[in-house]
């Protein structure tokens, strides 16, 4: 049986059913209705599916087979979970959501009865193993929500969370030798389990741990399980050798619950996670569910999801789009996720514990991805959430000696290029997220990070060019540290250092000395100074390339911190317009090798992927604002899709999303540290932010279709509006901002330098 095309093409029509009629309902439904979790659960979005709150610790549900990379491709199993399987393992506490590298599916659970199984089944062989095939008719997934049938056990499957507890219930219709096994051995994609323990407590209560080594090279999470009726025999095991006593501690271990399911069919497990202790984790359970029934617990989860998506109330008489943009919040808001007790005691990259923090700790940060819009996004509509990333970040740069490129529960990855944290840090700052008392501090952070001697930045520190031959990928680790550079040089200037500013301000120049005038693209350049020869703009190996992810078009353009000075590098307005043109319509090909990040094309636009993100806006600098409209327009329609392949990319921890978000209001954050949103063309009719400072910033749209795609002009506060774009300090006072748009390009609209970013 090939899944890849029986199943794909089977589940398609039931999802798009499902989908339609989710969106048909009566008006006036409640915000978490337009959610779908299963859009990009498909090919390569990555995305988590099971049920959570908004940047919980716990993200509960399915865990599948993962697939070699040759058969079935399994990098789309990431998460450990794709739309396309058709089997389960068993259900656990910990997925990432969107990354293109996997770790996580922590503390397995399986609900199981006949034969006890000790090992996951093979693929389409469920009788090899433990774990189920399942019908797609019988799995529903709604924020705070999953359930699902079980069809080898006849075992119907409900799961919701609070923060740091994942709560189980299970119905068994067929009752023999019913049993709970928990698998701490369980290993996905990249993560392998180092030490692991389990011991009862009591005849309802265990606790243990199970530390791992993977993406997170040193991973340490705690827990507590709870069961709401006696077990009445446990056995553990070190992988599958019985062992003596009440607990096992071993690379493998496991254990069976027994109970008697003949008299009460229904069990409920609550299981609490910590980074700190086993008694934390039973602290967290007493703090966050210590009773209530499952029904209870899930409806505390949907209002807590209905509130924060209610953040913004968007009006549309498309249903469709509607879908798409609270889709989008919902993802946007799955991370990063708390990496704390309830006490604010957390563990540090150092491996110490630190006691009663005074921020949230967070993890699960994929910085390189969503400084670009999910960061400024998070800013207007979650400054808290910012302030606590900031304090997390100083935080890690005090354990580990530098400010976190991906953080990952206590390890730091160094995956992704630059430094992505100081970018976040500076737009923070500029928009007073940082306490006056941590200014100082987080500039010495930033200045420290960006003066190692290693990276590539013993180079930099020169003032001179990353040389190719002494690192791979040099272009992309060059203009990245470029953006940060410009942050650090704001952040100098405004705290009056004279000296630092004029420093880094020249680093953040330093992206000119790759641009090839020869090829007229930025290239890599040799230690003796000459270019890479022969060049193909097109090419992109990863490691072997001048370039991350990506290619010398897109490349050409990821320049946001001086979009006016790569204007003039590239030969001024004229040229720079003809380049940019060329990018949307020269040839989708890509050579043979060519990393699978570079997808969702137009032309050599590549918007699967964050380095292409803002280049659709760059039409606003040049006065042709117009087609900045075509673009982000057919972005929104070709690359989001209310399918289970409705993304292009990763979804990358909330950066695929935001791009969505933020598009969809109307604007986008070009430069990610400016404090400017560059317009483009809004999709709804009206959209209201209901911001943390008790403000309210509404956007409304008149005469707005698909085919009224482009701004005529612009009110704000009941006042014409010249600009393209609007300055983060004038949304944050609230008020009203209106577009008036038509079906051909404004005459006047955008097209003044006066008028422009």
């Amino acid at each position: 049986m090939n899944i890849s095309k029986i199943v794909k093409n089977g589940v398609a029509a039931g999802f798009l059913a499902l989908s339609v009629g989710h969106i048909a309902d009566a008006q006036n439904k409640p915000l978490t209705a337009y959610v779908n979790p299963f859009i990009g659960s498909e090919e390569h979005g990555h995305v988590f599916v099971g049920a959570n709150v908004p940047f919980g610790a716990v993200q509960l549900g399915p865990t599948q087979i993962g697939r070699s990379w040759d058969e079935f491709h399994g990098w789309d199993w990431c998460s450990g979970y794709n739309y396309i399987s058709q089997e389960i393992l068993g259900f656990t506490h910990t997925h990432l959501s969107g990354t293109g590298i996997g770790d996580l599916n922590d503390l397995m659970i399986v609900p199981a009865n006949g034969p006890l199984q000790l090992r996951p089944m093979k693929f389409e062989k469920p009788e090899t193993g433990y774990g189920s095939l399942f019908s797609k008719q019988s799995e529903q997934c709604h924020p705070g929500f999953y359930q699902v049938h079980l069809d080898k056990y006849d075992v119907d499957v409900k799961l919701t969370a609070t923060e740091r507890v994942g709560i189980h219930q299970y119905h068994y219709n067929k009752t023999g030798n019913a049993h709970i096994l928990v698998d701490l051995g369980f290993a996905m994609n990249w993560d392998s389990p180092v030490k692991t323990f389990i011991q009862q407590v009591n005849d309802s209560t265990f606790t243990g741990y199970r530390f791992s080594t993977g993406w997170s090279k040193d991973q340490r999470l705690y827990f507590a399980i709870r069961t709401s009726q006696p077990i009445l025999k446990a056995e553990f095991y070190s992988d599958s050798t019985l062992q003596n006593g009440q607990q096992v501690e071993g690379k493998q271990a496991k254990a069976a619950l027994f109970f008697d399911a003949a008299r009460n069919p229904d069990m409920i497990l609550k299981v609490a996670l910590s980074p700190v202790s086993e008694d934390n984790a039973l602290a967290n359970m007493a703090a966050e569910a210590s009773s209530g029934n499952f029904e209870a617990y899930r409806t505390k989860a949907d209002q807590i999801w209905e509130k924060s998506l209610g953040a913004i109330q968007v009006e549309t008489r498309n249903d469709t789009n509607k879908e798409l943009f609270y889709t989008a919040l919902y993802h946007m808001f799955l991370g990063p996720t708390l990496f704390n007790d309830t006490n604010n005691d957390y563990r540090g990259t150092d491996k110490q514990v630190y006691k009663n923090a005074p921020f949230k700790n967070l993890t699960t940060m994929s910085l390189w991805d969503i400084y670009r819009g999910w960061g400024p996004f998070m800013s207007i509509v979650k400054p808290s959430l910012v302030k606590d990333i900031a304090g997390s970040m100083l935080a890690i740069h005090q354990q580990q000696g530098r400010l976190p490129v991906w953080p990952l529960v206590g390890s730091e990855t160094d995956c992704m290029v630059g430094s992505p944290a100081i970018i976040i840090l500076a737009d923070a700052f500029g928009k007073g997220l940082i306490p006056a008392g941590q200014r100082e501090q987080v500039y010495e952070a930033m200045k420290h990070t960006a003066q190692r001697d290693s990276m590539g930045l013993q180079y930099l520190n020169k003032l001179s060019y990353i040389p190719a031959d002494k690192m791979h990928e040099s272009v992309a680790w060059a203009m990245e540290y470029a953006i940060a550079d410009a942050g650090i040089a704001k952040l100098a200037a405004a705290l009056g250092k004279k000296a630092d500013a004029a420093y880094f301000t020249k680093r953040s120049q330093l992206y000119k000395l790759y641009y090839d005038k020869q090829t007229a693209f930025f290239n890599g350049r040799f230690e003796n100074g000459q270019f890479r020869r022969p060049f193909d703009p097109f090419y992109s190996v990863p490691v072997t390339s001048d370039y991350t992810e990506g290619n010398a078009w897109q490349y050409l353009f990821l320049v946001p911190q001086d979009v006016h000075g790569l204007i003039g590098l590239l030969g001024g307005e004229k040229t720079f317009k003809s380049r940019l043109d060329s990018l949307f319509t020269v040839s989708s090909e890509l050579r043979e090798g060519a990393a699978p990040d570079i997808s969702g094309l137009i032309g050599q636009y590549a918007h699967g992927n964050e380095p292409s993100h803002h280049i659709t806006y760059l039409y606003n600098y040049l006065g042709e604002p117009w087609k900045t409209a075509d673009l982000v327009r057919e972005v929104m329609q070709k690359f989001y899709k209310p399918t289970p392949n409705g993304l292009s990319g990763n979804e990358d921890v909330g950066q695929m999303s935001a791009w969505y978000a933020f598009s969809a209001l109307g604007m986008y954050s070009v430069n990610p540290m400016e404090g400017k949103y560059v317009f483009g063309s809004p999709l709804f009719d009206s959209a209201t932010l209901r911001l943390e400072n008790g403000k309210t910033f509404t956007i409304k749209s008149k005469d707005n279709s698909d085919q009224n795609k482009y701004i005529q002009k612009i009110e704000f506060n009941g006042k014409p509006y010249p600009y393209t774009y609007i300055r983060h300090k004038d949304l944050m006072t609230g008020g009203e901002l209106v577009f008036y748009m038509g079906s051909t390009p404004g005459k006047t609209y955008g097209v003044s330098a006066a008028s422009r970013p």
